[in-house]
């Protein structure tokens, strides 16, 4: 058996590859998933593998997983590392804390509430506001949702569904609300889609049509899901004048900021936030904008009392010392619940609210570079906006499907495609704060470089000329 000691070497040995093999190839060599077993041995077997096969095994295995915190990395809505985030990570998997009790977790619970209570007060919630780190985005809206169901059918709890609720949200919003509905017994026939702008944005006059439809046919309006950043366009969906409808006819709104509700520490970008502090529940994730590693999911609600109300449950053989306050299984979905905090507090601790501030404005910044590259140059279209860092165009007529594609597949960078309304295109997200203006650049001297130099891709853009 070998020691902590020497596992701890051969793993800063296995960084300094991963870091080396980052900056020498930025995109990971593809291994065709059907030919993935035979490439590299990934099998359990009766038998344990010796520490030179294992440590050269270990080193295939991180060479070919595609590298997300590149300068060629643009596909998902994560990328980059910021250090200090790691640090906390790292120390929190020594620690190995579980996060339901103050007797087991002990400093990391001050840890958890200190960045709860400076988040609620960064989108004005008050003194009565409190929040828990679910597991991602999709658990923050299931979380949501499960508190708004019990605040309008209390009974629910106890005795099941015995009101047909209604459930709103946007047409662009993310996937995890079908889910959702379905998952809370509200059923996902009760979910109404609310048509979005053309700029990808919520339309609140047609949310306050249907909901009068649906109180018009019997069923009773509940909960409201608007989106801080919506998966393909980015969008900010207008939570004032929502937040003006869910008032009237007595709704739980909740934020949805899963990709952009960081913006909430930037003064420059806050105002893309506007009226949050009216929502019944809020939630962004610190692995998007913020950098740390995943999962950093947070979701803050205005009455902590909703929390217990709908995820408390004693347990004798768990909850055995401390106050409620200290004991944080008693507002979490987990029972068993990993530390999550610590690498955003030595994050938040190491660079200050202005550190922070800085990660979440250069994004945008990055995002401008994009926009005015594309403006400036006749052989691309662009389809998104300002005040969002989703940057989606196309080059010539190219099919962005295949072009994206042949990006990855010939190891040139990795970039994915969305759509919107009838077009489809290219979606460059510049949420990696460790770039600089050149890397934004290089990336479409890459694309353009690769088009001209790929027969196939280069022969469609000469047909759409």
């Amino acid at each position: 058996m070998s020691n902590i000691n020497n596992d701890l070497t051969l793993f800063n040995e296995l960084v300094e590859t991963l870091i080396k093999e980052e900056e020498s190839s930025p995109v990971a060599e593809r291994i065709d998933a059907k030919k993935l077993y035979d490439s590299i041995d990934l099998s359990l077997n009766d038998s344990g593998m010796i520490d030179d096969e294992f440590k050269t095994l270990l080193r295939q295995i991180l060479v070919s997983t595609p590298k997300t915190a590149t300068k060629l990395f643009f596909n998902q809505l994560f990328g980059g590392r910021q250090s200090k985030a790691i640090l906390g990570d790292l120390l929190a998997v020594m620690l190995n804390n579980s996060m339901y009790t103050y007797k087991v977790a002990g400093p990391q619970v001050g840890i958890e509430q200190e960045i709860i209570r400076q988040s609620c007060d960064l989108i004005g919630y008050g003194s009565k506001s409190n929040g828990t780190f679910p597991t991602g985005g999709s658990m923050s809206n299931y979380m949501a949702l499960v508190m708004a169901r019990d605040a309008k059918d209390p009974k629910c709890r106890l005795e099941g569904m015995s009101k047909p609720l209604i459930v709103y949200t946007s047409k662009e919003s993310h996937y995890s609300n079908s889910k959702n509905v379905s998952f809370t017994g509200i059923g996902r026939n009760n979910i109404r889609y609310i048509k979005a702008d053309s700029k990808g944005r919520m339309i609140p006059e047609l949310l306050e049509e249907q909901i009068n439809k649906d109180i018009n046919d019997g069923f009773i309006p509940t909960y409201v899901n608007a989106t801080a950043g919506t998966t393909v366009l980015g969008a900010f969906d207008p939570i004032d004048d929502i937040a003006n409808i869910t008032e009237k006819y007595k709704m739980w709104l909740h934020v949805d900021g899963a990709y952009c509700g960081s913006v909430i520490f930037s003064e420059k970008y806050k105002h893309l936030l506007k009226g949050v502090e009216r929502s019944n529940s809020f939630s962004y994730n610190a692995h998007k904008m913020l950098g740390t590693p995943l999962t950093c999911s947070i979701i803050l609600v205005n009455d902590k009392r909703q929390l217990y109300d709908s995820f408390s449950n004693d347990a004798d053989y768990l909850y055995q010392t401390d106050g409620d306050d200290f004991n944080l299984g008693k507002t979490s979905f987990q029972c068993g619940r990993r530390n999550d905090a610590l690498k955003f507090w030595t994050l938040w601790k190491s660079v200050g609210g202005k550190g922070l501030r800085n990660i979440v404005d250069k994004q945008f910044d990055l995002a401008n570079v994009a926009l005015d590259y594309i403006r400036n140059n006749s052989d691309y279209t662009l389809y998104s906006f300002d005040d969002s860092i989703s940057i989606c165009f196309n080059y010539k007529n190219i099919d962005p499907t295949e072009l994206c594609t042949a990006l990855y597949e010939h190891q040139v960078t990795v970039v994915g495609f969305g759509s919107f309304e009838e077009n489809t295109f290219i979606r460059l997200v510049t949420i990696n704060a460790n770039n600089e203006k050149e890397d934004i650049l290089n990336f479409f001297k890459v694309l353009e470089g690769f088009v001209e130099k790929t027969p196939s891709l280069k022969k469609m853009k000469e047909i759409s000329i």
